[in-house]
């Protein structure tokens, strides 16, 4: 399997977060529908598609950036930056306890089953839409401009020692 170049993983970081963005919008519209008494049958698959993305795709995201682009920026000697991913990095276990509680909810609306709580639910909603957008403008407007920055620095080296 050939390696991930460093513009493909950033394509790849950046649809990520368009989808969790129309993923929190729908999300944001379940609730709503909820709250109104639609009929279950209009968003249990919605629902179930929601939570298998958070289960699934944004986790891996979170993993990704942990493994491949927050490394290199703790090494930096700007303090400002180190403070971001470290924020960041603390983001990422806040997303995933709400996550935990939030995920069996979205899985019983999903199932139909009628234990959720839904004060509860929409507190977690709220909770989760809150600490993602706050965590995605921090990626987006700092940390990876700053990566491609960085990795871009690098590959420029890299290509000045091969032509050399």
């Amino acid at each position: 399997m050939k390696p991930v170049s460093q513009p493909d993983r950033f394509q790849a970081l950046d649809a990520c977060h368009q989808q969790i963005h129309e993923h929190l919008e729908e999300l944001t519209g379940v609730l709503e529908q909820i709250q109104v008494g639609a009929d279950e049958a209009q968003y249990r698959d919605q629902v179930r598609t929601i939570e298998a993305f958070f289960s699934a795709n944004a986790r891996q995201h979170h993993a990704d950036e942990e493994k491949n682009i927050f490394p290199k920026l703790l090494t930096s000697d700007n303090a400002e930056l180190v403070q971001a991913v470290r924020t960041l990095q603390q983001d990422h276990g806040w997303i995933e306890q709400n996550w935990l509680e939030l995920a069996p909810m979205l899985r019983a609306i999903a199932n139909g089953e009628d234990w959720v709580d839904m004060a509860e639910l929409q507190h977690n909603v709220e909770v989760f839409l809150a600490l993602l957008h706050d965590h995605i403008v921090l990626e987006e407007t700092l940390i990876y401009p700053e990566a491609k920055g960085q990795f871009g620095v690098e590959m420029a080296a890299r290509a000045q020692r091969m032509a050399g």
